[in-house]
């Protein structure tokens, strides 16, 4: 994906304005750069991961990336084959940008990879994720690609406050095996900002 921004240059007597090229881009995690991912979790996100997070990330292939902008580390999402609930799903462990870069489409990006990964591989009933209570630009971007809070667990996190969680979903397809319909709901046609 491609983006161009106008910027002003100071520098010159009668400012004139350049276009920059930017580009977002996704990269495996690797050995060489988990350290980077473990960095970028602890800027981004109000908890801590342990060593056994990092190893499963390392075996996840597709289901863990890096979001590059401009060739700089920015972001990443890790996600996992989760089979309880007599259901496939895929959970979204975590899905976050540096502050700095959100509202560039990066957060965008790594959805629409997860998306196509799911929908390629079509034996997913559903994709979900925690989200803490309070995040309302999370929720809302979210629910921009069609996640619906299905529930909210108390007390989910532990040293954070709030600690209570909402379960954001997307349905895939019902228990029956066949694909879900979508809602109509002119609402979803607000665009809203978000921290991704």
């Amino acid at each position: 994906m491609l983006k161009f921004e106008w910027l002003l240059d100071r520098d010159k007597p009668n400012n004139s304005v350049f276009l920059l090229r930017s580009k977002i881009e996704l990269g495996d995690v690797t050995q060489h750069n988990i350290r980077q991912l473990k960095k970028l979790n602890q800027v981004v996100f109000p908890v801590s991961y342990n060593d056994k997070f990092y190893k499963d990330v390392l075996e996840a292939g597709e289901l863990a990336k890096l979001a590059y902008y401009n060739d700089i580390v920015v972001g990443a999402v890790c996600c996992r084959i989760d089979l309880s609930e007599n259901s496939r799903r895929l959970y979204i462990m975590t899905l976050g940008c540096l502050k700095q870069y959100r509202r560039l489409g990066i957060g965008t990006k790594m959805v629409e990879h997860i998306l196509n990964y799911v929908q390629t591989d079509g034996s997913f009933d559903s994709i979900f994720l925690h989200v803490q209570v309070n995040n309302a630009s999370a929720i809302e971007f979210y629910k921009k690609f069609g996640f619906e809070i299905v529930e909210t667990k108390e007390h989910y996190y532990k040293r954070i406050e709030p600690a209570d969680a909402h379960v954001l979903q997307k349905t895939l397809r019902q228990a029956n095996g066949l694909p879900h319909a979508a809602k109509s709901d002119s609402a979803s046609d607000v665009k809203s900002e978000t921290t991704q």
